[in-house]
């Protein structure tokens, strides 16, 4: 008796035979991805969770009516009237103005001092290029009370009086080390073709940086300011060492949960949240927009 070897619908190829083997692997694999997917779910929407209630609950209870004008978690009705009252809270709005103040400057110097130096130790080798990579680590690596304690201990050591200064070059300190690492990380993903192109065409060594580098780098070093804009704006365990008389957002939030927190509080944060929000989707476009340039 003649067999008969099974074809394609359509073709007159034989079909390959699949051994009793290789399908018995293929139902195990599927059977086991079966048992491990609700509790892969599970774990996911648990650490969603986590990370969303927080930011849920302080979006919804920054619209509750609070009648003694204190954070409270017994929801009396939605209002806008903490949003139309931003300011009414006496020392609220000014140290809101100076965390973010200090966290926009900390972030463009900090970008400024950081690019070259990401540069400088990804494209280059020189005499103690490890040690200044292992300082940068350690600086991110080290826990935010030594960082704040050795921070004091210098300005008083060099006689320098705490305040707004102060907190600016601390912050600056402790966000270069984030912005070398996230430019580092997009300096080695590009190549240094196109610059080489740009100088063989005439172009300056300075001519090749701006119109060819920086363009390259910049949704990098967006990244990298946003970065270090929202570690800066919410730090308090370095601020409150260097902090002197003068009062961030966290060092006035931290003060007034003794005595009940104003509901501004949350108005603020939730201002804080959607403008980064909407900065990180504008970045996430720009990102877009360039891989479809370059494609």
């Amino acid at each position: 008796m003649t067999a008969v070897t099974p074809t394609r619908p359509g073709s007159t190829a034989p079909l390959s035979p699949v051994s009793p083997g290789t399908a018995a692997r293929s139902k195990r694999r599927r059977r086991g991805a079966q048992r491990r997917g609700p509790w892969l779910a599970i774990v996911y929407w648990v650490v969603i969770a986590i990370t969303l209630v927080p930011i849920v609950s302080m979006v919804a209870y920054s619209f509750n009516d609070a009648p003694t004008n204190r954070l409270t978690f017994a929801w009396n009705g939605f209002t806008t009237y903490w949003y139309q009252n931003l300011w009414n809270v006496s020392g609220l709005g000014a140290a809101f103005g100076t965390s973010v103040l200090v966290a926009f400057l900390a972030a463009v110097v900090s970008v400024a001092i950081g690019l070259p130096l990401a540069l400088a130790l990804e494209r280059y080798r020189f005499p103690g290029r490890g040690i200044v990579s292992s300082i940068v680590f350690a600086d991110i690596a080290a826990p935010s009370i030594v960082v704040g304690s050795a921070s004091l201990s210098f300005f008083l050591s060099v006689g320098l009086g705490t305040g707004f200064w102060t907190i600016l070059i601390t912050h600056v300190a402790f966000d270069v080390a984030y912005v070398v690492v996230v430019l580092r990380a997009r300096i080695a993903g590009t190549s240094k073709v196109l610059e080489e192109a740009a100088g063989d065409l005439g172009a300056t060594p300075f001519q090749a940086f701006r119109l060819v580098t920086l363009p390259l780098l910049a949704p990098g070093m967006l990244a990298a300011g946003l970065l270090a804009l929202a570690m800066s704006i919410d730090d308090y365990v370095i601020t409150s060492f260097v902090a002197g008389p003068s009062v961030t957002f966290p060092l006035f939030v931290y003060g007034a949960a003794k005595a009940g927190m104003p509901p501004q509080v949350l108005c603020f944060g939730t201002l804080v949240f959607a403008v980064g929000l909407l900065v990180a989707l504008l970045n996430g476009a720009l990102n877009r927009r360039l891989a479809r340039t370059r494609g």
